[in-house]
């Protein structure tokens, strides 16, 4: 029997291995997981064997998938952390315990970021004024501000840029008789204080 190349990497949780049979048809592929032996895997003539694992797998967890170039199996580690290697006569840390894939605690599971990605979205989606009286920011204040000036007179003009630069971006007036007597005073939001920069 030919053997096949392969290689791996791993995080805390899992090891994933690429077994590089290109072209090799899903219907004759065949992957047997056993706790510390990964992976009879056949096609064929072809076999991979890879016995011991440095650590356990659990066995219900593990799966494969079969691509043009190679197929994929990912284990599951029953205890986290890395193995620092695929294969070992290293003793198997859970052999003496009474650890099983269903005894063991309930591992941390993965973000669901489809879910997370879904929500932002659906949350991000446009909103009508009715929904939100802040919709659209200064992009949807701006025109109607710019729309009163262009169509105001001379002393409408004149109060909104006296009102508008003398109190600091925090009062518009349109009131000319009101504003040309004295200095417009800073007001700003409330909750808010002002601070002169120099």
């Amino acid at each position: 029997m030919a053997t096949i190349r392969h290689e791996y990497y791993e995080t805390d949780e899992r090891v994933t291995i690429s077994v590089f049979d290109r072209g090799a048809d899903a219907a004759q592929v065949s992957v047997k997981f056993e706790p510390r032996k990964v992976v009879t895997y056949t096609n064929g003539d072809k076999l991979l064997v890879l016995e011991p694992l440095k650590g356990q797998i659990d066995t219900n967890a593990c799966d494969y998938t079969v691509g043009k170039v190679k197929v994929e199996l990912r284990l599951s580690k029953i205890a986290q952390g890395r193995w620092g290697g695929l294969i070992g006569d290293s003793p198997d840390p859970l052999a003496n315990s009474a650890a099983t894939p269903s005894s063991e605690p309930q591992r941390k599971t993965g973000k669901n970021w489809d879910g997370i990605t879904s929500n932002i979205l659906s949350s991000e989606k446009d909103k009508s004024l009715d929904e939100d009286p802040n919709v659209g920011g200064d992009s949807a204040v701006n025109p109607f501000f710019q729309k009163i000036y262009a169509d105001a007179d001379d002393d409408t003009r004149r109060a909104m840029m006296k009102s508008f630069v003398e109190s600091g971006g925090t009062t518009l007036s349109t009131n000319w008789d009101e504003v040309q007597k004295e200095m417009v005073p800073v007001r700003p939001p409330e909750g808010q204080e002002w601070k002169k920069w120099n």
